[in-house]
């Protein structure tokens, strides 16, 4: 049986998931994901969809990021009517990022009406609040490890990926014993939180991501370079700004303060958590507390509050972001977004760069044309609101924090496999980076590997 596997999104970029697999007769959609970034990138999300949306049989989600669910409302307002598979955190997730991503669709619209800067008469969203929700009225939601029967020959399991709250392979496999496995973004071992990535065995095709393919994690203490940040902000005076992506590095980011704090290792001190879409996430990770690792389940057994350092303060409305404004000294700021493209942080960014008594700490991967990647990258000056900003406060990053997997991580997780795959695919990476990781899994495993072009397809034989 032919199976036809073709490449819509994140390839040659981190951003943009989209993998038509058809198999069986049935047409399933691998991640249904915005495409972020530099401009020439965003415009890709304005572009007709390569097969009419109606003719789409399910789609298969791997975790609620925008890059990998941010589209789907605008697939079901073009035609889109079946059901989206995914874990039970994944839809609490995307209840939350879909319908905060439409505001912002719509808000961005009509703020370029109210300016006249579109070159489109009106300026119309991507996608409205009205599409988001009949979106999520198709979310039909598995556990882990789970049978889901797409036809009586086709079979798929969602298993742990270790990425953030739900994150899942996707396993995808004929009554024949013939597999196809989407990787996802593949979290990292011994994070603190999550579990690890499952291992998994009898793989035919796979389809890997590569966003630190190119790149290695300091395996120093990330718990010790976030000592040495905040202890030497308290001493320049400053205030401690963290853009932070809302699921999933803010929670693993209060869990570990709230652990130095109790460990006497950093002093206590004040939290402002600036983000109303990060204080809904980390309620859902509250009430998920089953999928977290054995250490975080272990520490609410004894009664901790493991997201809530001593200090902390959720700020959901506009008046308690704007209280921070206030603060100068001696506290830290988390908000989002993580890379600087949008959100509350642009506001903190504005107010506390030009001040070098301040830091500024990226805990997360900054992708090409991102007002993080600037900052990181030393730049004198960054535009924020239609300003130039200077850079003068300290800029710090710290990768222990990341959801990614580095290639050594990466080649280890495929070490564990039985066999090899009779082809591997790398995609979700900059150009650079996927080249790098498909040498080296060549070079240490010999496997047959393919770094796809967009709109490439290719006949897997299932």
């Amino acid at each position: 049986m032919t199976t036809r596997l073709t490449f819509y999104g994140a390839v040659g970029t981190t951003t943009g998931s989209r993998f038509l697999l058809e198999t069986s007769g049935k047409k399933l959609l691998i991640d249904c994901g915005m495409f972020q970034g530099a401009k020439e990138s965003r415009l890709q999300n304005w572009k007709r969809f390569p097969i009419p949306p109606a003719e789409i049989d399910a789609i298969l989600l791997t975790h609620a990021h925008n890059d990998h669910s941010g589209y789907i409302p605008r697939l079901c307002h073009d035609g889109f009517s079946k059901n989206v598979h995914c874990t039970h955190a994944t839809e609490d997730l995307c209840k939350i990022l879909l319908k905060d991503s439409a505001k912002l669709q719509e808000e961005d619209a009509a703020w370029a009406n109210k300016k006249g800067f579109s070159k489109h008469k009106p300026a119309l969203p991507l996608y409205t609040t009205d599409d988001a929700a009949n979106a999520l009225e198709l979310f039909a939601p598995v556990n882990y490890g789970q049978e889901l029967l797409i036809q009586q020959n086709l079979r798929v399991k969602f298993k742990d990926a270790g990425h953030i709250l739900g994150s899942a392979m996707i396993d995808v496999k004929t009554t024949n014993g013939r597999k196809v496995l989407f990787s996802g973004d593949l979290g990292r071992p011994n994070k603190a939180v999550l579990r690890d990535p499952v291992q998994v065995y009898d793989v035919d095709y796979l389809i890997l991501e590569s966003t630190y393919g190119d790149r290695l994690h300091d395996h120093g203490s990330y718990a010790d370079e976030l000592v040495r940040i905040i202890k030497e902000s308290l001493d320049r005076g400053g205030v401690l700004v963290i853009p932070a992506f809302s699921v999933g590095r803010t929670q693993t980011l209060l869990y570990n303060i709230r652990e130095l704090e109790e460990q006497g290792r950093i002093p206590v001190m004040p939290i402002f958590v600036d983000s109303p879409m990060a204080i809904d996430a980390t309620r859902v990770f509250e009430k998920r507390i089953s999928d977290l690792d054995l250490s975080s389940r272990l520490s609410v057994v004894e009664g901790k509050n493991i997201f809530q350092p001593e200090k902390v303060r959720f700020c959901r409305t506009r008046a308690q972001s704007q209280e921070i404004n206030a603060i100068d000294s001696n506290a830290i700021v988390i908000s989002a977004s993580g890379m600087a493209t949008g959100g509350r942080v642009l506001h903190h960014l504005a107010q506390r760069l030009p001040d070098p008594s301040n830091t500024v700490l990226f805990v997360g991967y900054q992708a090409r044309g991102t007002r993080g990647r600037a900052i990181l990258e030393g730049q004198e000056y960054v535009k924020v609101h239609g300003r130039h900003i200077p850079i003068k406060a300290h800029v710090e990053t710290v990768s222990g924090f990341s959801g990614h997997a580095d290639y050594n991580e990466i080649l280890a997780w495929l070490m564990g496999f039985n066999r090899p795959p009779e082809k591997t695919f790398i995609v979700h990476g900059d150009p650079e980076a996927s080249t790098a990781m498909a040498d080296r899994i060549r070079e240490r495993f010999g496997w047959d590997v393919v770094v796809p072009k967009l709109g490439e397809s290719f006949d897997l034989e299932l």
